[in-house]
């Protein structure tokens, strides 16, 4: 899919706007919901705190936006 052609979705775990492939939802294993969130359920799934939950993603960003 071209980046012109993306969907843009609404999460509905933190409300937010995006445009990147959707997450499938740990809770119910239905739900679509952004990636970050995804990511969110997957880390504390293993235990990961609030905080290095923060930290991880803020470290994706990071990367992914470097590359972009």
């Amino acid at each position: 899919m071209k980046d012109s052609e993306r969907k843009i979705s609404v999460c509905p775990k933190c409300g937010r706007t995006y445009t990147d492939r959707p997450a499938l939802s740990r809770t119910d294993n239905e739900t679509l919901i952004c990636p970050d969130c995804g990511t969110r359920e997957a880390l504390e799934s293993i235990g990961v705190s609030e905080k290095e939950c923060d930290d991880i993603i803020a470290i994706i960003h990071r990367h992914y936006d470097s590359e972009n």
